[in-house]
């Protein structure tokens, strides 16, 4: 062989350890996808003042998105490609501003994490009628509908996950937990007679993968594709790096199945989202889809208390950091 070939060899010799290497580095990379801004070191800030007639006292809110300040008196709408919201709102009823504050930013280290809380958010009028309700503390992707105009059937208020079409192994994220002391939950939502619901209160994490479509009225259907639904049920320090497996397809006879994660067709847990023609609409998941189905949305939600809204116990507290997906 001589010694053209014997270059030509070489040359073509490098040329696949580079590329095999090239693709071995692109997979490791490809091997998590961290939601954009998951980390939680940059958050908006939106001061807001409430209305006199409660006291006029001044608020600061926290959204997750690009460093940065939002005027206050305008409704938040999601910043910088950040597909997250949260259940810090702003609350505009008969021309009463009031907020809430459940979602807050943290120290962790060299930068910063997401707590959640469960709450008594307090209101009075004119310094004589008190109102109390149970918050708890929430994110997910999707948007938030603001300013909200009642308190009846919060969920109708936020427009909830985001079109995704890739089918994870799993979802990573760090995590610490702090239950409360109370040994039950309570339903308070400010109308009436606060109610004991028997069961401690957990944190919780709700991953579905659903393929959404429309029919000619505007109604949204959907089949679920994939799903986790966890409840934290003991304090923790902080676990890193936690994965938690993604099931694909019908898992109501699995071993491992809870009716919390069943299909959520009615209800007080039912969910939201705007449909093409501009309108907020329900979302009734009819069945379950195969494992080998595309799906169309990411449903993604972390919050302090599971249940239905006004349900909780106060102090319940969930901190993450570290969102991902795993493949």
């Amino acid at each position: 062989m001589n010694t053209a070939n014997n270059d030509e060899l070489r040359a073509a010799h490098s040329f696949v350890v580079c590329l095999l290497a090239l693709l071995i580095s692109n997979s490791s990379l490809l091997a998590q996808t961290q939601l954009k801004y998951s980390n939680f070191d940059q958050w908006i800030t939106r001061e807001i003042k409430e209305s006199k007639i409660i006291g006029g006292n001044t608020h600061t809110l926290y959204e997750i998105g690009p460093t940065g300040t939002w005027d206050g008196k305008k409704p938040y709408v999601n910043q910088g490609g950040s597909p997250w919201a949260n259940s810090n709102i702003m609350a505009k009823v008969a021309g009463v501003v009031k907020t809430n504050v459940t979602v807050y930013p943290e120290k962790r280290g060299n930068g910063q994490c997401c707590k959640l809380v469960s709450h008594i958010v307090g209101v009075k009028v004119l310094g004589l009628v008190n109102i109390h309700v149970l918050a708890a503390g929430s994110i997910y992707l999707g948007k938030m509908i603001e300013p909200i105009t009642s308190s009846s059937n919060p969920y109708a208020k936020l427009d909830y996950g985001i079109p995704f079409t890739d089918k994870p192994k799993a979802i990573q994220f760090d995590y610490k937990v702090k239950l409360s002391d109370k040994p039950d939950r309570i339903r308070q939502t400010g109308f009436s007679r606060v109610k004991t619901i028997p069961g401690k209160d957990l944190p919780g994490m709700n991953f579905i993968l659903q393929r959404r479509w429309e029919d000619a009225d505007g109604n949204i259907f959907a089949h679920r594709i994939g799903t986790n639904v966890h409840r934290f049920n003991k304090d923790t320090d902080w676990v890193n790096g936690a994965k938690f497996e993604i099931h694909y397809g019908d898992i109501s006879k699995e071993s491992f199945f809870q009716p919390y994660m069943d299909l959520i067709k009615d209800g007080d847990n039912l969910k939201f989202a705007v449909n093409s023609k501009g309108k907020i609409v329900p979302i009734k998941e009819i069945g379950w889809g195969t494992p080998d189905e595309k799906p169309t949305h990411l449903c993604l939600q972390f919050v302090s208390s599971f249940g239905t809204a006004y349900v909780g116990a106060v102090g319940t507290t969930l901190w993450l950091d570290n969102v991902k997906l795993v493949y």
